[in-house]
């Protein structure tokens, strides 16, 4: 290899080298907060984010806020969502992400023209110690809230239940519910399994 090849080569490697550190670095600080749907990974969210305010704007449920400046420059002023206090509505529109111009939220394309679906939002759980069918008296206020066929299942058509395979993490049910604090736990997703939830 000539010498000038060489340079070029171990340039490009470290560059690689640095943007996959860079990235997994970014990505473990995105654990304290959720993403729009559609949102690109982490870094490359950071890098085309204009910090415009149309997602948030465009929401009809608002869902998205901005973060906050105690999380960093870095990251001050992006969109995230609020699934602790509301749910995302899944529109069938996704006008959050039509809203976003520099395609830091973007749609992937389907071969079949089919309804594209956004990664997993969040972990939910129902906390059995404080959900009020599990402690006898009646509820159902959450029983209409899902908005994915399948995902609240209702055990004897009176404690509920969430299939993890189907739940998208919306966080409507746990907006839905009665109890203060609520008795939906959410957390983040993370590869090694869910968060703490709160």
């Amino acid at each position: 290899m000539k010498r000038r090849d060489f340079f070029k080569f171990t340039a490009h490697k470290s560059a690689e080298l640095g943007y996959r550190l860079a990235a997994q670095g970014v990505e473990r600080r995105a654990r304290k907060w959720l993403r729009p749907p559609f949102a690109q990974d982490e870094l490359e969210f950071l890098l085309l984010c204009s910090r415009c305010d149309k997602c948030i704007e465009a929401c009809p449920h608002d869902v998205l806020f901005r973060l906050p400046a105690q999380f960093g420059a870095q990251v001050t002023a992006t969109p995230a969502m609020d699934l602790l206090n509301r749910g995302c509505h899944l529109c069938a529109d996704w006008p959050c992400v039509q809203a976003c111009e520099p395609q830091a939220l973007a749609l992937p394309k389907t071969e079949d023209g089919a309804a594209p679906s956004p990664a997993k939002f969040a972990h939910l759980e129902i906390d059995t110690s404080r959900c009020l069918p599990y402690l006898g008296p009646e509820c159902g206020a959450c029983a209409d809230s899902c908005p994915v066929p399948g995902a609240l299942i209702w055990h004897d058509r009176l404690r509920p239940e969430i299939d993890h395979d189907l739940c998208t993490g919306c966080a409507l049910c746990r907006e839905a519910c009665i109890l203060d604090p609520k008795a939906v736990a959410l957390s983040a997703v993370r590869e090694d399994g869910p968060d703490q939830p709160q």
